[in-house]
């Protein structure tokens, strides 16, 4: 991976977090780690978990692991105690690297971090050939725990390469998602590092901040997020310039009806889109909105749908451990979201994940679509919906908006059978801390509790 991440000029600046860093200080700072990892017992062929918050820290201790060879299992630093000691359990990491200063803020896109190297009793070299373990959603349960090979990085960062539209050489990324996670990683900071493209870290994730680091600079510049970001920056006051913006790119979940349309209304550039999973990284894209609601699979990929559900073609399963055997089945992976694939575009539209189609009194009900139709009302900022003894919608109004308003409409929208049976109406939805809709009944409830839910009669 050396090759792909580290090559290139001495003094071109790949990292931009409060400061510049050029290549020669970033190579420095790798190998200091390395130096660290090393000393403290780490060889080729070894296992070290990092659960470090976003910051330079994460990105040296990563790449020193590599260059080590050293298989590396990346915790989310927000995991609980239970969770972390689960996680290591499961992988088996001889050595941790855990933060023992902190420098940062809920706001902050990145968190300056003195971290320590601790070896680990029960800990047992790599068992596989990945490079790379991940926990799909934070979690460690069955199908859960995903590795990648040096090779599978390497095809990924291909597949970017050779997306015209995507970061490249001379171009500037402001990178919104975590680099704990996929999109972050290897869509933002490796391929920003393999692509030489700059990558900026904000230190501020509110929309003023982002909007700045944008400004900062003429070079074409890409923001790189999930839809929330999207949302977040159309709404925003002010309309200076931003002469450097090439794009706005967001993967993760569906972008709601509308947003596409008011980002490049607001910024006078598109809103791309990306689709893809833990297990396989990126796998189709629409970054120049030009196939909206559909995407372009990428180089070397081939989806099929079996039952109306989206599979994946994949050579081995990415699963370590413990798996759910209908995951991965004779070279396919079930991806569990509903989709299509037109015969004679080859472009996927994906309809939103299976688990949402329920039954209502004998009738099939796509509760994806409800959330979409609702979210896309003038009347509603943001909604889920969910079944829990029927359909439930949870939602934000915009501003002046009464849940009357959302009623009548949806009236005309939606057919009887799927309306929603009671709102509940939040100030905001609560989320995760890399922006995405928390769904979890009992957040939810918790989050509604004193608000008074409304209740659709008839």
């Amino acid at each position: 991976m050396d090759d792909l991440l580290l090559a290139g000029p001495d003094d071109a600046v790949c990292l931009r977090l409060d400061r510049p860093i050029d290549r020669a200080g970033l190579r420095r700072l790798v190998a200091e780690r390395e130096t660290e990892l090393r000393a403290a017992g780490l060889a080729d062929g070894g296992t070290v978990a990092l659960r470090l918050p976003p910051s330079l820290a994460l990105v040296g201790y990563l790449l020193a692991a590599w260059r080590v060879g050293a298989q590396v299992s990346l915790l989310d630093h927000r995991l609980t105690r239970h969770e972390v000691d689960g996680a290591l359990e499961r992988v088996a990491a001889q050595f941790t690297v855990d933060p023992v200063e902190v420098d940062a803020h809920r706001l902050r896109g990145y968190a300056e971090v003195v971290a320590a190297v601790s070896a680990r009793d029960g800990g047992r070299p790599a068992a596989t050939p990945h490079a790379l373990v991940q926990f799909s959603s934070g979690s460690t349960g069955a199908s859960k725990v995903i590795g990648r090979t040096a090779a599978d990085l390497a095809a990924e960062l291909d597949r970017y390469d050779r997306l015209p539209d995507f970061p490249r050489a001379g171009e500037r990324v402001v990178l919104l998602a975590s680099i704990v996670h996929v999109l972050g990683l290897v869509g933002g900071l490796l391929n920003a590092l393999h692509a030489h493209a700059e990558l900026v870290f904000p230190r501020r994730l509110t929309a003023e901040g982002i909007l700045a680091e944008v400004a900062a600079a003429e070079t074409p510049t890409t923001i790189l997020g999930v839809p929330f970001h999207a949302e977040l920056l159309t709404s925003a006051p002010g309309t200076e310039p931003l002469p450097g913006l090439r794009r706005m790119i967001v993967a993760g979940e569906l972008v709601r009806p509308g947003v596409p349309e008011r980002f490049r209304e607001r910024f006078g550039v598109p809103l791309g889109t990306m689709y893809g999973m833990t297990e396989t990284g990126v796998i189709a894209t629409d970054l120049d909105g030009s196939r909206l609601p559909s995407v372009a699979l990428t180089h070397g990929l081939r989806a099929h749908v079996l039952g109306g559900e989206l599979w994946i073609d994949l050579p081995a399963s990415p699963y370590l451990g413990l798996a759910d055997p209908t995951r991965f089945v004779d070279g396919r992976l079930s991806t569990r979201d509903a989709g299509r694939v037109d015969q004679d575009t080859g472009l996927v539209t994906v309809l939103g994940r299976l688990d949402s189609q329920v039954s209502i009194g004998g009738l099939k009900v796509d509760l994806t679509e409800v959330e979409q139709a609702i979210a896309g009302l003038a009347a509603v900022r943001e909604a889920v919906v969910l079944h829990s003894g029927g359909v439930r919608a949870y939602l934000s109004l915009a501003e002046g908006a009464v849940v009357d308003d959302v009623r009548t409409a949806v009236a005309a929208t939606l057919a009887p059978f799927k309306r929603p049976r009671e709102y509940v109406v939040l100030p905001s939805l609560p989320r995760t801390a890399t922006g995405k809709v928390v769904r979890a009944p009992a957040v939810l409830a918790a989050a509604s509790a004193g608000t008074g839910p409304t209740t659709e009669e008839g």
